[in-house]
């Protein structure tokens, strides 16, 4: 059997109804552009898992357990995909929020570097192979861009979108 087939990569609310965590989750799909639910569940439960690796490591700090070095790898692995900002502490890994986590997607980075003039827009642009990572054509909208890469996605330069008098392009320079 194929790794992954049976291997959900999040978890769904307790309660399906519940008027304003399903109205929250509709603001935060809209704002950042998501298809579906499941992907904001997944940015849910990647900072879940974060949050409780953060705790985990304090708990082993509190017992004498652990060396500094695992936190320090976990801060450092958070800072360099800009989840965390420099200079933030394994504490700050308990007030994160699930929008720090939607905010480092391809789809998000391209939208806020103007690439589309929606997020909408920018996950089509994505999609449909137009937007580059360090080179690499990137069509995942979910791919996490790290802090270094981010000033690297850009229109693929053979693109009809590279073009600066595209008329997609056009609309939002006016």
């Amino acid at each position: 059997m194929a790794l992954g087939q049976n291997t959900k990569f999040y978890e769904t609310p307790n309660h399906p109804y519940q008027g304003e965590r399903i109205s929250e989750e509709r603001s935060l799909l809209d704002r950042y552009g998501l298809q579906k639910k499941e992907e904001l569940w997944r940015a849910q439960s990647k900072l879940r898992g974060y949050r409780r690796e953060a705790r985990n490591i304090l708990a082993q700090r509190a017992q004498g357990d652990t060396e500094a070095v695992e936190g320090e790898e976990f801060v450092t692995h958070l800072q360099r995909i800009g989840v965390l900002d420099e200079g933030d502490e394994l504490d700050d890994v308990l007030l994160l929020d699930v929008t720090d986590v939607l905010e480092r997607r391809l789809q998000t980075v391209a939208y806020r570097k103007g690439l589309g003039n929606t997020p909408n827009q920018a996950r089509q642009f994505v999609v449909h192979g137009h937007v580059t990572v360090d080179g690499q054509r990137v069509q995942a909208p979910s791919y996490k861009v790290e802090v270094a890469e981010e000033s690297t996605v850009e229109f693929e330069e053979n693109s009809p979108l590279a073009d600066e008098l595209h008329p997609e392009r056009a609309e939002g320079n006016e």
